[in-house]
């Protein structure tokens, strides 16, 4: 209980100064640093979306037994606990240094509550002065409540101290920034066709809406950026150093661009993509005002949390719509989504693109610089290949026979989709009716009516791009730059 006490007292310090991040967040964001690759993945694919969840209630779990650990040693001979307890506080302030938000300023709040955690705890387990063996007896019981009583009550005072500290500095994934005014855009994106949705029921909609959308990102907890000090730097091999702050981007003639996003962690048929509509800068717009140098090959794009991508920058001065993305869906960006700016870059993966609480674009070269996911072992360009999913109906599902309502997805961003097929029992190619297109880089739906017979079946589903390319079938794992393969759902028709 005084180790947890100790942890809230250093996360509340840490705030009250504005030193940095707590020790919570400082850990959590050094444990996914030094995470293998094998290792994400396998938390990716055990608890998607909510992996950092899963990361949180381990801390909380090891932060116990270590607690539990301290305890027992300072019972067994004194002061030992407490050096278990300043170890662990060392080790916090080491993770807080090596924050890019840290550094030695930032470990002072640790020190402190560690050194106040270590005291406390010398103090609650102290050893009695009995007169009898009797007497020690009752005493230490005695004692032994208070101690307990006295060490619950300590933690859950800091804990709701730091519960209605969090809430009012707006701390936590779901702080949000001042509402920005965003701007009509200058180009706006077109309007969907009623085409676009088929309007099935368990098919993925056209727009995926804020909520829905994929999060997969390295921040344990969500960066709090505050829009009136944002500015992007522009830097590197370029004849002009570019500096543009918040306020200056949105008066900027800004295009509005459907766009779908594919995390490269999303399996065959998985559910890490999704598509919305995205306000922002053109990326080549700024590029072009900094002039790259001759040899320039890639852009290192740096979020305020230290995350870095490696971009192509052919990709990045293109016809394409890459965006510095401020709006997504009609509003600002959401906090855990990129608040107020990230990078949106159709037909690449999100770890080589997407960046979120994008501060700094380095122009430089591919044999100069890699980023953070290329130094753990994943492709340095990475674009995003052909795919499909089937949506309805599910595995494993129980159909009537007759004509049963096959429904998918696919894409291919900045190539577009020409046709979907789907096979049943590996049969012969079928092929699916399309929804109507709207841009080459958004998915697209389509639907197959299958005349069902009764008996165990297997559905499948391939694409082929406007480019004529058409998506292989061969198994590949998402390392180390996608999977590929066609999806298939197995269901038993009565």
């Amino acid at each position: 209980m005084v180790t947890g006490g100790a942890v809230v007292l250093a996360d509340l310090l840490a705030r009250f100064a504005g030193t940095g991040p707590g020790p919570v967040e400082a850990v959590a964001e050094a444990f996914i640093d030094l995470t293998p690759s094998w290792l994400k993945e396998l938390a990716i694919d055990l608890f998607g979306t909510n992996d950092k969840v899963a990361l949180g209630v381990g801390i909380v779990v090891v932060m116990a037994a270590l607690a539990v650990v301290a305890g027992l040693e300072e019972r067994r001979r004194r002061y030992s606990g407490a050096m278990v307890v300043a170890f662990l506080g060392l080790l916090a302030a080491g993770a807080t240094a090596s924050r890019p938000d840290g550094g030695l300023v930032a470990t002072w709040p640790v020190l402190a509550a560690t050194a106040a955690g270590a005291m406390v705890l010398v103090a609650l387990l102290a050893p009695a002065r009995p007169v009898d063996a009797e007497r020690a007896m009752r005493d230490r019981r005695t004692l032994d409540r208070r101690r307990l009583l006295q060490g619950a009550g300590l933690v859950t005072g800091a804990a709701l101290v730091g519960a209605v500290v969090s809430r009012m500095t707006g701390a936590g994934t779901a702080a949000a920034g001042p509402p920005l005014a965003l701007p009509d855009p200058a180009v706006p994106a077109p309007a969907p066709p009623p085409g676009a949705d088929l309007g099935i029921e368990g098919l993925a909609p056209y727009r995926t809406p804020n909520p829905e959308f994929y999060r997969i990102d390295t921040a344990f907890f969500v960066p709090r950026v505050d829009p009136a000090t944002w500015e992007l730097r522009v830097h590197g091999m370029v004849e002009h150093e570019v500096r543009l702050t918040l306020d200056e981007l949105l008066g900027e003639k800004l295009t509005e661009a459907w766009v779908t996003l594919c995390c490269v962690s999303n399996e065959v048929g998985g559910h890490l993509v999704g598509n919305a509509s995205w306000l922002g800068l053109p990326v080549r717009e700024v590029l072009a005002r900094a002039r790259p140098l001759p040899g320039a090959d890639m852009v290192l794009s740096r979020s305020v949390d230290g995350f870095t991508a490696s971009t192509p920058l052919e990709v990045l001065t293109d016809e394409r719509n890459a965006l510095l993305a401020v709006g997504m869906n009609g509003t600002e960006l959401p906090p855990e989504h990129g608040y107020p700016v990230r990078l949106v870059v159709p037909g690449l993966y999100g770890f080589v693109s997407a960046t979120k609480w994008v501060a700094e674009l380095e122009v430089t070269r591919f044999a100069d610089a890699t980023a953070y996911w290329t130094d753990r072992g994943w492709s340095p360009r990475a674009p995003v290949k052909i795919s499909s999913r089937i949506d309805v109906p599910r595995g494993g599902g129980d159909l009537a026979a007759g004509e049963v309502v096959v429904a998918g997805v696919a894409w291919a961003q900045h190539t577009g989709i020409a046709a979907v097929d789907v096979r049943v029992d590996d049969g012969e190619w079928r092929p699916a009716e399309l929804a109507d297109a709207v841009d080459v880089d958004t998915w697209r739906q389509w639907v197959y009516r299958w005349p069902a017979e009764p008996g165990k079946h297997s559905l499948e589903v391939r694409a082929t791009g406007l480019d004529g390319v058409v998506q292989t079938g061969e198994r590949a794992g998402v390392v180390p730059d996608g999977a590929t393969g066609w999806h298939r759902v197995d269901v038993q028709v009565g």
